[in-house]
């Protein structure tokens, strides 16, 4: 069955940086675009980066843009999350996403917490 398992998360302060990472089984994750969402508390879930299966194209969304990067290990079967330059607002749990024929899988998340 297709499992993605995110870590990483933590509590970082203003500026710091974070590396998210989801380990994914259960399919041929060379063959599926990855996603990652996160959603804050009394927020809906929000996209925040794809990449292609192969890697070759992301995208981001323009709160992230300059400061996260998306990036796969197809040898590995995971997908990853740098976060830089973290802001208050990017407090929120992360989750990973695949959509396979038309059934859209997640994973449990990881927390994210900026804070002073």
């Amino acid at each position: 069955q297709v499992q993605l398992v995110e870590s990483g998360g933590g509590l970082v302060q203003p500026g710091g940086s974070l590396r998210l990472s989801c380990a994914a089984s259960g399919f041929t994750f060379s063959r599926y675009a990855m996603s990652w969402y996160r959603q804050a508390p009394g927020k809906e879930r929000e996209l925040v980066a794809v990449i292609t299966s192969a890697g070759g194209s992301t995208n981001y969304a323009d709160s992230v843009k300059g400061r996260f990067t998306i990036s796969r290990d197809n040898a590995k079967n995971t997908v990853y999350l740098q976060m830089n330059s973290l802001k208050l607002e990017d407090t929120a749990v992360y989750y990973c996403k695949v959509a396979i024929l038309g059934h859209y899988y997640w994973g449990q998340g990881t927390q994210v917490t900026v804070s002073s």
